[in-house]
């Protein structure tokens, strides 16, 4: 959750119950025409604006470091009077410099597209590193680097980045042309408001936001079909849908806010999906803390979710899901082969069982299990829940499924990218609970739970919430932690999770 609690004339409690009140059909809704036709027209391969801010600080920290050593070396009569001292120095400045860069907004998009006149910022940023480090060291006495060094470091450092900067520039003009460089947005809500909006983005100089159409559940009369040349390309139901066929990255409201409870509707229908929210703020009179707002050049907009995982935060977690997946697999090898053996002879049938289940964004993702039922009896559908002495289970089925062994195949799945090792556990597309309901039924706003990848092992499971769904307040429970682990996932939240999951499968009394 973000600001909202403070940011907007909503009660803190009616935001809450978001979480608990939203009307959501699992019915996959039919996109008309022209929203079909926008989705062909966008382009799947992209560049992420804010990774490639990030990225770019790793190049100029691996010039700077490059353009140093370079120095070093032509500064020795041999490679080998060059000392771990100075390549310390270099290492030091090289840091300093991507600081201050930092420190006169040198990596922000805007002046990364903006004109090479602003260049001499980081002239200044790099000149002051190079001076700063120079007295330091002279004052210190230590005698690292002579002035010439220093100065053929600035220089060749200096032209370095310019070089590259060029470079960047000529392609974020080629990925702006190609549609690859962009944050696409939808807008919700027509009218008036929206055509301010758009009007306002247009002006916006080096604006990267793409708008890829309008949707409201107003009529014609009241939001027309067509707003400052955008189309309006169907109701709030569509959006949902259109927003999990293809990659958006914002959700722009441009109702008033005056209009509490027909923004209450929208935000219960939208706050499932894995997008940032916002509320466009530029008509409002009204007047909210800074840290509510963020803008869109001079256009200011408040925040109401932001989009978990997000660039280096899915990289990060996708890094700690390859590693561990991969060691795991390594190191439970031997148990890999042993259970698929036992499941072969125990009954006749695949040792491997797939089921269709829910994963990120609603998407339909095939999960791996080792097969647990007899073969002729097994529920692809999950349409009836394995409960307590179910004589579809065979022998060994038991076993591996009260110690959790049966899922132990999914750790392929994490390698393919379908799941994480922690997250919300993937639920079968139709499964139900043992009174014959669907989730939907029992949990309002149940596919909030598909923001991130589901996993393996997850927030709800290690404490206590696994196995069979008797009663609608455990899917609840499990449900309210999922999203505690969403709104406030870490690295070390995944760690810790890690750590304590085979602590809690010693806790077996509700799976079988």
């Amino acid at each position: 959750m973000s600001d909202i609690d403070h940011a907007l004339p909503f009660s803190k409690d009616a935001i809450r119950r978001f979480q608990s009140e939203t009307p959501m059909a699992a019915e996959t809704v039919e996109l008309n025409s022209q929203a079909l036709s926008a989705i062909a027209h966008l382009r799947d391969d992209f560049v992420s604006p804010r990774m490639l801010c990030g990225i770019w600080r790793g190049v100029e920290l691996g010039l700077f470091l490059i353009a140093g050593l370079v120095t070093l070396v032509l500064g020795e009569a041999d490679l080998s009077d060059v000392r771990l001292s100075q390549i310390g120095v270099v290492l030091l400045g090289s840091i300093l410099g991507v600081a201050a860069i930092e420190g006169v907004h040198g990596y922000e998009l805007t002046f990364l597209r903006g004109p090479i006149s602003k260049f001499w910022r980081i002239v200044l940023g790099w000149g002051l590193t190079v001076g700063l480090l120079t007295t330091a060291l002279a004052l210190f006495g230590a005698e690292l680097l002579a002035g010439g060094e220093f100065f053929a470091w600035f220089a060749l450092a200096l032209a370095a980045i310019a070089l590259g900067r060029l470079v960047l520039k000529w392609k974020l003009r080629e990925w702006a042309r190609n549609g690859r460089m962009e944050r696409r947005a939808l807008i919700v809500g027509g009218g008036t408001n929206a055509e301010k909006l758009i009007r306002g983005l247009e002006m916006q100089p080096g604006n990267d936001i793409r708008i890829c159409g309008i949707f409201d559940d107003r009529d014609d009369r009241r939001s027309p079909p067509l707003v400052a040349g955008y189309p309006k390309l169907g109701t709030i139901a569509e959006l949902v849908e259109f927003a999990r066929r293809t990659r958006i990255d914002m959700l722009i409201v441009t109702l008033p806010l005056s209009a509490e409870k027909r923004l209450l509707t929208l935000l219960k229908q939208l706050w499932i999906l894995p997008l940032d929210i916002r509320l466009s703020a530029h008509s409002t009179e009204m007047k909210f803390r800074p840290r509510s707002y963020s803008a869109l050049g001079d256009l200011p907009l408040i925040n109401v979710f932001d989009r978990p995982l997000a660039d280096w935060d899915a990289i990060a977690k996708r890094v700690l899901d390859l590693v561990v997946a991969t060691v795991a697999i390594v190191l439970l090898s031997p148990l890999l082969l042993a259970t698929a053996i036992a499941v072969r002879l125990d009954s006749p049938g695949p040792v491997i069982f797939r089921q269709k289940r829910h994963g990120f964004n609603n998407q339909v993702v095939e999960v791996f299990k080792f097969r647990s039922l007899y073969h002729e009896m097994s529920d692809p559908d999950a349409r009836q829940v394995v409960t307590k002495n179910d004589k579809r289970v065979t022998r060994v089925g038991g076993f591996i499924r009260k110690t959790s062994i049966d899922e132990l195949p999914q750790l392929f799945n994490v390698l393919r990218g379908d799941l994480s090792i922690v997250g919300p556990r993937p639920h079968a597309v139709h499964a139900l609970s043992s009174r014959n309901e669907t989730f939907t039924e029992i949990v309002d706003g149940y596919f909030g739970r598909h923001k991130v990848k589901p996993g393996i092992t997850g927030w709800a499971q290690v404490n206590g919430w696994r196995g069979e769904i008797d009663d609608p307040a455990k899917l609840t429970k499990r449900f309210e932690y999922d999203l505690e682990y969403i709104e406030n996932w870490s690295l070390l939240f995944d760690l810790y999770i890690i750590a304590m999951t085979p602590i809690s499968l010693l806790k077996t009394e509700a799976a079988y």
